[in-house]
């Protein structure tokens, strides 16, 4: 086993070559239990509160180790930063002489075949002229990048419209019969992530290559020593999304473009096509307006009562097997149409088997409903015996690393989930706090006279409390919300206040651009009031005094009447369990520490957390959530908020140590 201390020492490598590098004992043990797990092909589930420095910690080890590794990651932008930073920054340091492949799911690179079919269709619409532009782009884009990769155009932003009709899905790949297959940039990367000791993935990437064998990972997996899953608490809700089965009217709509575009190449002469399109895509439409709202999840029971919905779902079959008919006999004349038969056949195949199937032991269906689509799913109820399946295979190391794996250090909800507790894959656990010094950098206010959660009139209370306290902090928060009705409400009633008491605070909204766009106006403005809802509450990292406040409006627990939520709870408590405890309560803490984990983000950062759901004091499991919670003093005097936003602006102004005599509320310590 290499001598990890060397390289993390004060005289070492990664001092000599990273600025700013601290010696940190917490980052070098956990280095240590990594090496050992690497060395004895265990599993190590990991956690490393902020600013201990993980990722160093597992990738010294890693790229020391030697075999091949996989790192999997909790987004596409983590990816990249590990790929285009952290890992360049520590194999420099090492001297250690890795190759390093970035490996993402096919619909992040541009496909030649697509884009040439856009280009070719005449017919083909878009919502604007920016979408005709951007497509010009990536045309050119296309015959000079090496990668292909779509972040590589940032003058062509992620979400529009165009990347979906000139990049390629599992659905709409063409394999080895497309003729741009020898330039193709997915088999480039695949390629490229197949000879390289280090592979950067994401989850979703991970987990579609698992159950779907489709991403280029199934090659590599055989041949990997070590899998090391960052930002592993999103594990189970990935897993279980892959897992399951689901097919979406987005699918349909996409099949319905394709065929069209196909047929207008290769047969244009068959005239009867075109309707029958026309017709499924009517039927596609219909079905999902037979359900009305947004954001919303409904069991199949509930769903199925509603006699419009079932009419609508038999209309939309009866289309669907009448279009894959007419391609059938069209299929021989390009490859196109031909995948576009056998896209036809498959969705078939999976509504009537989402329709039709007696309830499946072990899995709920249900139906998600989106503001434009619909989707249909079969989820299990437990991913622990499936995930065990791919533990068992040959011999590896798995780490699982995240700021929030446990509650009150206990890791045992996240290995019965992942099924990381059976005697052939026990897996050890570990924890290290943040090295940062919490109890004199922030404070946790807990507002007292708040009523319950589910009264009418919480959030307009909730707002009422919070406005003094952004008035302390002169702005500079995070109003993280648990809903998007929630959401909405604050921002109406925080404009409204604003204006009121005339504050010169700016509002920004989750929605009002993409999530990088709006992190940037808020560090840029300095003062600002960001709302938002889950896109918020991780990943996202504002240091210095333009975050000195973060506010929670609710503690984090999924709403009940969730169907995949409901069927798991009621299978728990028939097996004599309480899913409460151990399930529903240990989700709650984990979402409540990725979201506080906004707060401190180093050792210079102060700030308040305030949580203004009144359940922390009054319910019984509340001291085991803020006991989860890092050690910050704590209050229910709002004078004790303003007396630590007043010394905290002293101190940095004056660039003195500080240690703030905050009051204690007792009825905390009961």
């Amino acid at each position: 086993m290499p001598d990890i201390d060397s390289f993390f020492a004060s005289t070492g490598p990664l001092a000599k070559t990273v600025p700013g590098y601290s010696m940190r004992a917490q980052q070098l043990e956990m280095a240590q239990a990594i090496a050992g797990t690497i060395a004895t092909n265990a599993i190590l589930v990991a956690e490393a509160g902020t600013g201990t420095g993980k990722t160093f910690a597992y990738l010294v080890p890693a790229l020391l180790a030697g075999g091949k590794v996989i790192i999997s990651t909790g987004t596409k932008t983590l990816q990249d930063q590990l790929f285009n930073r952290d890992i360049p920054t520590v194999r420099a340091a090492l001297k250690a002489p890795v190759t390093v492949a970035l490996l993402k799911g096919r619909a992040n690179y541009v496909c030649h075949y697509h884009l040439e079919r856009t280009l070719q269709d005449g017919h083909a619409s878009f919502a604007s002229r920016e979408e005709a532009k951007y497509l010009k782009l990536i045309e050119r884009y296309a015959g000079v990048t090496q990668s292909g990769d779509k972040s590589g155009l940032s003058e062509v932003p992620e979400n529009a419209e165009v990347w979906q009709r000139v990049t390629s899905t599992r659905d709409n790949c063409l394999g080895s019969d497309c003729p741009n297959y020898k330039n193709c940039f997915v088999m480039e990367a695949r390629k490229q992530a197949l000879a390289a000791d280090v592979v950067v993935v994401n989850h979703h990437l991970f987990f579609a290559d698992v159950m779907l064998r489709d991403e280029g990972l199934s090659e590599l997996l055989p041949a990997c020593n070590t899998v090391i899953f960052d930002e592993a608490h999103q594990l189970p809700e990935t897993a279980s999304l892959f897992f399951g089965e689901s097919v979406s009217t987005s699918q349909l709509l996409e099949l319905a473009r394709d065929t069209e575009a196909e047929a207008l190449l290769g047969a244009k002469d068959f005239t009867a096509l075109p309707p029958a399109i026309a017709a499924m895509e009517k039927a596609v439409r219909d079905l999902r307006l037979t359900i009305e709202g947004e954001n919303t999840r409904m069991p199949l029971a509930a769903v199925m009562q509603n006699a419009k919905f079932g009419g609508a779902l038999d209309d939309l079959l009866e289309k669907l097997d009448a279009l894959a008919a007419m391609l059938e006999t069209q299929a021989e004349r390009s490859e196109g149409l031909e995948n576009c038969w056998q896209r036809a056949r498959e969705i078939t195949g999976d509504i009537k088997r989402w329709r039709d199937q007696a309830e499946a032991e072990g899995f709920v269906r249900w139906v998600e409903v989106f503001s434009h689509a619909l989707q249909l799913n079969a989820t299990p109820l437990s991913i622990a015996e499936i995930f065990n399946k791919q533990l068992s295979g040959s011999p590896r190391a798995w780490v699982f690393t995240s700021a929030t794996l446990s509650v009150k250090g206990d890791f045992s909800h996240y290995k019965n989930e992942m099924g990381l507790s059976t005697a052939s894959n026990a897996a050890r656990s570990a924890c290290w706090e943040s090295p940062f010094d919490f109890a004199n950098q922030a404070l946790l206010y807990v507002p007292a006279g708040l009523p319950e959660p589910n009264s009418r009139e919480y959030t307009d209370e909730v707002v009422k409390a919070v406005l003094p306290v952004l008035k302390a902090s002169r702005g500079r928060a995070f109003f993280l919300c648990t809903s998007l009705r929630a959401m909405q409400r604050v921002h109406e009633l925080l404009l409204a206040a604003f204006e009121r008491e005339k504050l010169d605070y700016p509002i920004l909204l989750q929605g009002q651009g993409s999530r990088s766009h709006m992190l940037e106006r808020f560090r840029k403005i300095g003062n600002a009031v960001l709302i938002g809802s889950q896109s918020f509450w991780e990943g996202v990292d504002v240091r210095g005094e333009a975050l000195s406040l973060v506010v929670i409006d609710k503690l984090p627990f999924a709403p009940p009447d969730d169907p995949v939520l409901s069927a798991r709870i009621e299978k728990i408590n028939k097996e004599g369990r309480n899913a409460f405890m151990e399930y529903q309560l240990p989700r709650a803490v984990i979402n409540l520490k990725q979201g506080a984990g906004r707060l401190i983000r180093d050792e210079t950062d102060r700030g308040v957390l305030m949580i203004c759901d009144p359940r922390l004091i009054t319910k019984a499991y509340g001291k085991r959530i803020w006991q989860s919670l890092p050690p910050m003093k704590r209050t229910r005097e709002f004078l004790e908020v303003e007396k630590f936003f007043t010394r905290s602006d002293e101190l940095a102004q004056s660039e003195c140590s500080y240690k703030p005599d905050v009051a204690v509320d007792r009825s905390f310590l009961t």
